[in-house]
């Protein structure tokens, strides 16, 4: 993208987040249900949520600066918060870092959290200033280049970044796709799935990377459906027992977590 694109991308993204923002009904609904809190707290390796993992590759942040990368309405911002972390929570959204306050207030948070309004293609944080850059589902809205060198720079050496992102590579699912005239309203028109390329292109000055798949495309479409969305946890886990025992499946996965060593 050129820097006009990145201004093009940035307006569209406020005007989204607008329409999610305005959604909100009221303060109450943004108290955090405990239960779905602490699940986050130390899952397990095997687990078959992204989400999860994300959090079990994130591990022990007592102490640590973590750039929430795209914090939106602050529901990790609470998890991260309770982990212990200094958090630098960004957005580009005024309206949406604004119920994220409003969420960290509800729930009589006094947690070490500044929130930025700011680009995830410029960062408003000094070089090498974070020990985490944690974004779920972020990177499919930003120009990976771009994102990558920012990334890179505010990471301390030895930092990590960790991504939770939707992905869809096969080329029959873009098709059927893109059959589907339908695009929400909360839908930016620059967001998009990543692929697998996109992705291990992504780290190309990091000095590792690893990802993981997770959710195969029925378990995706079928559980928009409110009669099979009581069994998405027992999908899930089927899933994520397919995906171990026959790898080659991970081709049609719908969401990978990375992780990033620089």
């Amino acid at each position: 993208m050129s820097n006009a694109s990145h201004k093009e991308w940035e307006q569209a993204e406020v005007e989204r987040s607008a329409f999610e923002a305005a959604h909100v009904i009221d303060r109450s609904c943004l108290i955090c249900d405990e239960t779905q809190v602490v699940r986050y707290f130390n899952p397990p390796a095997d687990t078959a949520f992204p989400l999860e993992y994300s959090y079990h590759l994130l591990g022990d942040v007592r102490g640590k600066t973590v750039l929430e990368y795209g914090c939106g309405d602050g529901l990790n911002t609470v998890v991260l918060a309770r982990l212990g972390a200094t958090v630098k929570a960004l957005d580009i959204s005024p309206d949406l870092i604004d119920i994220a306050r409003q969420r960290l207030e509800v729930n009589h948070m006094e947690a070490d959290v500044e929130f930025i309004v700011g680009s995830a293609h410029e960062v408003p944080l000094p070089d090498e200033s974070v020990d985490v850059v944690f974004g779920m589902a972020i990177l499919h809205h930003l120009d990976l280049e771009q994102s990558a060198r920012e990334v890179h720079r505010v990471l301390r050496r030895g930092g990590r970044a960790i991504f939770n992102e939707p992905v869809r590579n096969s080329r029959l699912l873009k098709f059927i796709r893109s059959l589907i005239p339908y695009q929400a309203p909360d839908i930016s028109p620059f967001e998009r799935p990543l692929t697998d390329k996109e992705l291990s292109d992504y780290p190309k000055d990091f000095a590792s990377f690893r990802s993981k798949a997770f959710l195969l495309p029925t378990t995706s479409l079928i559980t928009v459906l409110p009669v099979v969305q009581k069994f998405e946890t027992a999908m899930s886990k089927y899933d994520s027992l397919a995906l171990a025992k026959l790898p080659s499946l991970s081709h049609y996965a719908t969401i990978r977590v990375v992780e990033l060593v620089k």
